[in-house]
């Protein structure tokens, strides 16, 4: 007995070694140099080996990673060491076979040549099964033409899992990650995508800026059987549709979105679980929640925070539906339950949202149950398009001061926010049955993505970098900008003369003011003063721009965007500047912008703009219809506007798309005087708006002047005019939809002292502003008798 026991234990350690050597030798790295290395390795794979890029930059390296490996011994493509190897250039990798790992590998500083930059196939026949894709980076990897569509991963085969991956920055046109369902070896594929880090992806201004899809609308009705669970969404801000769920049967718990503008959408398909997810909006713009279509949904359990989203981007969204509608349509609500959410401080919950001539039939057979409306600061957070006969509620508490204008199926209750240990506002009463968790499954920045590849914001804001004199003189501006740092401030001699020969290129973000109070002149003998670049955003402060000794060619502008596709978004920040004497035969434009360029924020304020033939701001270059356009916010405050032939703003957002939500154009205590009559202004007004989403104009004066054009053809558009005076000008012009707001268009003689626009004494337009202040320009502090 003695004699078995040692021969056991013998034989037992034996094995525990050769198991150790076995593995080891498995874990061995086969590291390659070159693409041949690489392709020879592969070749040559076998069930347990691992392929390690060596350290370096590998360029234009298109990796195909194929293999058959086993669920034991899978074959492994990883790198000498996570952080040292890029794939640059026109790289990209596409995996086929089974039982394969891809580990380690940085993306950046190039574009895929094909259609993604990762895909979990290699044909249409030769796809990746029970294969796992994790720590992987790809970083701004974008193709340098804006409309140029391509992805960054693309998941086909079955049981494949995608985990801490670090995706930032995807700024042309694509989804950043797919899961394709376009033949049957990737239908109920049961794929897992986890601990994802989805940094910030900018506002594209069109339709195709998703951050996940899964299927398309030609799978509305398939199973995919996804699990979306644990991933951190920080700012993906592509389009309204962050997640866009095509397909059936899928399910998104325990993520994070974190200050995203717009919502986890049920476009297509049927059977959705949204369990645990948690939406963060701190008070910013338009950041949304949850937007139910399509059947038998189910919304439990979700913590939605600060979402101030409304309409498609509602912090809860449930859609009205086509009668019959085709599976890629909008099919109805039906058989869905929205339960035990809880809604801290958001001001939009939207029911039965879109409801239209086509979209005409209600949610029905639903269920909203269980769920916590809290908000300090409005009455009523619920809009109700619709009949909601279809929808039952019960058992919904609401704060003391709220209501939800519904008849029955909520109670008030005095509701207190106590902070748990994550650091969620968690609401407490005596009325609240059920306890509010967020789980601890649910997704951080720390948890998410790689600990070796930094999540900071490469972000540089204007203003933010060193103060630089500039000595006047010839092309001193010119040279400066040259040789400056992004976030640099530009100080120009007050009063100096600055004049160009060459025209500055605003690469990176840079802002030129005057060092005291008397502006600083910038002449310039070429076709524009500045060129905002690829990257580049503009500050101009207390400076005056003269045309004397501008050029008379067609296509002159003070500012102009690049005139190549730029895929970084810009802003324009023009603050107590003038602009005079831009008089030629040809049209000469202030701001003339390009196809394919795109700003977050174009903000003109506190400036004068006197003798112009063309245009303040022209952005009307996106005209294929598709819901492309060139500026999401617009602010025109406090300028006068004197003898312009053009228009003060032309403004064009054309097509039918419904994914995007701007432009937004705020427009306030302006004084327009006469503008609009050039010979060559085609819109014939002096505000031409087509297409544009939200409009609010007030406390103008428009004097002798042709008057405002607005077509209002996409969406729902939020139009306010209010308390303006058209004087000696053309009456306002809406065409499109009838739901607008106009109050106070009045036609009093202003009564100005000349053209520095004080009001006289006794003019009608004192103290007649929606803030109590008077019409136009806000500097009027005396008015003159």
């Amino acid at each position: 007995m003695k004699k078995t026991l040692i021969h056991f234990i013998i034989f037992l350690l034996t094995s525990i070694v050769l198991t150790s050597c076995s593995n080891k030798k498995n874990d061995t790295k086969n590291i390659v140099s070159n693409i041949t290395e690489f392709n020879d390795a592969v070749s040559n794979a076998k069930p347990g080996d691992v392929i390690a890029l060596k350290n370096g930059v590998w360029k234009d390296a298109e990796l195909v990673f194929e293999g058959k490996g086993t669920k034991e011994k899978p074959i492994k493509l990883t790198v000498e060491e996570k952080g040292k190897v890029t794939l640059e250039g026109n790289s990209n990798l596409q995996m086929a076979g089974n039982y394969l790992i891809v580990e380690g590998l940085v993306f950046k500083n190039g574009f895929t040549p094909t259609n993604a930059v990762i895909s979990f196939r290699k044909s249409r026949e030769e796809l990746a099964n029970n294969s796992r894709l994790t720590e992987c980076v790809i970083d701004n990897y974008n193709n340098p033409e804006r409309q140029y569509q391509d992805y960054w991963v693309t998941i086909y085969g079955k049981n494949n899992r995608i985990d801490h991956n670090h995706i930032v920055g995807k700024k042309n046109l694509g989804v950043t990650m797919i899961v394709g369902l376009d033949t049957k070896e990737s239908i109920e594929n049961h794929h897992k995508i986890d601990h994802n880090y989805f940094g910030p992806r900018p506002t594209y201004g069109n339709n195709g800026g998703e951050t996940l899809r899964i299927g398309t609308s030609h799978n509305a009705l398939e199973n995919s059987n996804t699990l979306v669970e644990s991933n951190y969404f920080d700012r993906t801000n592509g389009e309204h549709e962050i997640i866009s769920n095509k397909s059936c049967q899928n399910t998104f718990k325990y993520n994070t979105f974190f200050e995203c503008t717009g919502t986890l959408t049920m476009r297509h398909g049927n059977e959705t679980l949204v369990d645990g997810n948690v939406f963060i909006g701190n008070g910013k713009p338009s950041t949304g929640g949850v937007r139910v279509i399509n059947e038998t949904q189910t919304v439990i359990n979700n913590y939605h925070v600060g979402l101030t989203g409304y309409r498609f981007r509602g912090a809860f969204v449930m859609m009205n539906g086509v009668p019959n509608s085709p599976p890629n349509r909008y099919v109805p609500v039906i058989n869905s339950k929205v339960s035990n959410n809880t809604f801290v401080n958001c001001d939009h919950i939207q029911l039965c949202a879109g409801s239209d001539a086509e979209r005409s039939q209600a949610p029905k057979t639903s269920e909203i149950s269980g769920n916590i409306f809290y908000n300090n600061h409005k009455k009523n957070i619920f809009t109700v398009y619709d009949d909601i006969s279809g929808i039952t509620f019960k058992d919904n508490i609401l704060g003391n001061n709220m209501e939800s204008g519904i008849s029955s199926g909520f109670e008030n209750a005095d509701i207190q926010l106590v902070k748990n240990e994550q650091g969620f506002l968690i609401p407490k009463s005596d009325k609240i049955k059920t306890k509010i968790t967020i789980s601890p499954n649910i997704a951080t920045k720390e948890n998410t993505g790689v600990s070796w590849y930094s999540k900071a914001d490469n972000y540089v804001a204007l203003d933010s970098g060193k103060t630089i004199k500039v000595e006047a003189g010839i092309n001193t501006l010119f040279d400066a900008a040259k040789n400056s740092n992004p976030g640099d401030i530009l100080e120009l001699t007050s009063g100096g003369i600055y004049i160009l020969t060459k025209a500055v290129i605003v690469n990176h973000p840079l802002t030129f003011k005057a060092s005291g109070a008397e502006k600083p002149t910038i002449l310039f003998e070429r076709m524009l003063a500045f060129e905002i670049q690829n990257g580049g955003s503009l500050s101009l402060e207390n400076i005056k721009f003269d045309g004397e000794k501008s050029p008379d060619y067609a296509g002159n502008s003070v500012i102009s965007t690049s005139k190549n596709s730029m895929t970084e978004n810009y802003k324009l920040f023009i603050n107590h500047c003038d602009f005079e004497n831009f008089i030629v035969n040809h049209s000469f434009d202030v701001l003339r912008v390009a196809k394919g360029t795109f700003a977050d924020t174009i903000s003109i304020q506190n400036s004068k703009f006197k003798n112009i033939t063309g245009h303040i701001a022209a952005l009307d270059t996106e005209t294929d219809d598709i819901g492309a356009y060139n500026v999401e916010y617009f602010i025109m405050k406090n300028n006068s506007i004197k003898d312009v032939q053009g228009t003060a703003l032309r403004l064009y957002r054309g097509g039918k798309d419904e994914s995007t939500f701007g432009p937004f154009l705020e427009m306030e205590h302006n004084v327009l005087d006469n503008v609009g009559f050039g010979s060559k202004n085609k819109y014939e007004a002096a505000l031409s708006l087509y297409g544009v989403q939200v409009i609010d104009i007030k406390n103008n004066i428009l004097n002798n002047t042709k008057g405002v054009k607005m077509n209002l053809v996409v969406g729902e558009p939020v139009v306010n005019i209010l308390n303006n005076n058209f004087y000696e000008t053309d009456k306002l012009d809406v065409t499109g939809d009838e739901n607008y707001n106009v109050q106070n268009l009045w036609t009093f003689n202003p009564g100005f002292d000349g053209e520095s626009y004080n009001l006289l004494v006794n003019s009608p337009l004192i103290g007649k502003g929606t803030d109590n202040l008077d019409l136009g320009l806000l500097k009027n502090t005396k008015h003159l008798k």
